[in-house]
């Protein structure tokens, strides 16, 4: 009896037939190591397809998680480090929805043209994307900002030595960080925060007034450019009919303001990413280099004083950080974002009010006295903050 030639064939070469489908699939279900290392790189890409269709929604979710975390009865008592390690994990969280949405909006050609960035964004942007070590020191100095008060909080359970040794280590750590910037920027002033802020992703209801307004105009809903990129508002024409002269469609008349806007160019949208903010000068970066080391010369002071009503450190401190204010560069050629960054180093100054001797005082008896003429609810939690004033080092840094 003779066998068929595809039976001749599969039975005189073994490894065709052991490199069947079958096989493979065989031994693909047999081998659980491969699919499950597989499985996390999916379950991120779900996970950021779901952030990215849900931004308002997530915003949403870590604003509510943030103020339940400040308004918890006892929060920083009973439960202090239990409430904070939910809010520093937010906050490391909204860190990665950032970077997540970031890269959504980057693929995204039309808002690129639809939308002009702000000073800030367009600072980070640039120096994220042309320095790879830029964008490592600056997250792991937001990791640091977001986690400093749960290092401290866990390091006071093992004494005040060790609270105190963590304190400096991490503002040290920080004065490191904004050195390495400052350097990596070629002597230009630090921002806050270093990183683009999340902007938002245009939402549904955006998207059919757009509709909408391609069918008045007689296009079709959902109209795309010819590279396939939907075109923006100001950017479509309308040929009229007769003439066929084009004529630009009309804006959305709830948001006239923002698309005048969008058609008028500013100088710092004109120039240059990286001459957002101008090289420091000699005084310039002896002003920023006490800007940084204030927090941590503080520290160290506050650590060698046995008393906290003690004015010492306080004085310190606050002589540093008005030295630096002094020193540093005053021109006509300041720009828009220079002048942002000094704004936002003057409120940041209030908090002196809220440190060492000062609190101890001064602001201690008038929160208190205020304290005692507010319902109970409120006193309740303006008490927890006072033991957190008090207790807590980080709880008062800027």
């Amino acid at each position: 009896m003779s066998l068929p030639p595809d039976s001749l064939r599969m039975s005189a070469n073994p490894s065709t037939a052991a490199s069947s489908p079958t096989a493979t699939t065989t031994s693909t279900s047999q081998n659980p190591i491969r699919s499950l290392v597989s499985m996390p790189p999916k379950w991120l890409h779900m996970y950021s397809d779901f952030i990215t269709k849900n931004a308002h929604q997530v915003s949403q979710i870590e604003s509510a998680l943030r103020s339940l975390t400040y308004v918890i009865p006892g929060r920083f008592r009973d439960a202090e480090i239990a409430s904070e390690t939910v809010h520093s994990g937010v906050q490391l969280l909204a860190l990665y929805h950032d970077s997540v949405l970031r890269n959504a909006l980057n693929k995204i050609p039309s808002l690129s043209t639809a939308r002009i960035p702000g000073p800030h964004a367009r600072y980070t942007r640039f120096w994220t994307a042309k320095s790879g070590l830029y964008r490592r020191i600056a997250l792991l100095l937001q990791i640091i900002q977001y986690t400093e008060l749960l290092w401290e909080m866990a390091a006071k359970r093992r004494g005040e030595k060790i609270r105190w040794r963590v304190v400096i280590v991490l503002e040290a750590l920080k004065a490191i960080c904004r050195l390495l910037l400052m350097r990596i920027t070629s002597s230009r002033p630090l921002v806050t925060p270093p990183l683009p802020e999340r902007e938002p992703i245009p939402t549904e209801d955006d998207q059919s007034d757009e509709d909408v307004l391609r069918e008045l105009m007689g296009e079709e809903p959902g109209a795309e450019g010819v590279d396939g990129s939907v075109q923006a508002a100001h950017e479509k024409e309308w040929a009229m009919p007769r003439t066929k002269s084009s004529l630009p469609s009309l804006p959305n008349p709830r948001d006239v303001g923002s698309y005048l806007q969008s058609r008028v160019l500013t100088a710092d949208d004109i120039k240059p990413a990286a001459k957002l903010l101008n090289t420091l000068s000699r005084s310039g970066r002896a002003a920023e280099i006490l800007h940084i080391l204030s927090p941590l010369v503080y520290a160290v002071a506050l650590s060698q004083s046995k008393d906290k009503k003690s004015w010492a450190p306080w004085i310190i401190g606050l002589s540093i950080e008005y030295t630096a204010r002094q020193l540093r560069d005053r021109g006509f050629r300041s720009t828009s974002l220079e002048q942002e960054e000094w704004g936002k180093r003057y409120w940041a100054a209030g908090w002196w009010t809220m440190r060492g001797a000062f609190y101890e005082n001064v602001t201690k008896g008038l929160i208190t006295g205020v304290r005692r003429r507010m319902p109970s609810l409120v006193s309740g939690i303006l008490e927890d903050y006072e033991y957190l004033w008090e207790n807590y080092y980080f709880s008062t840094s800027a």
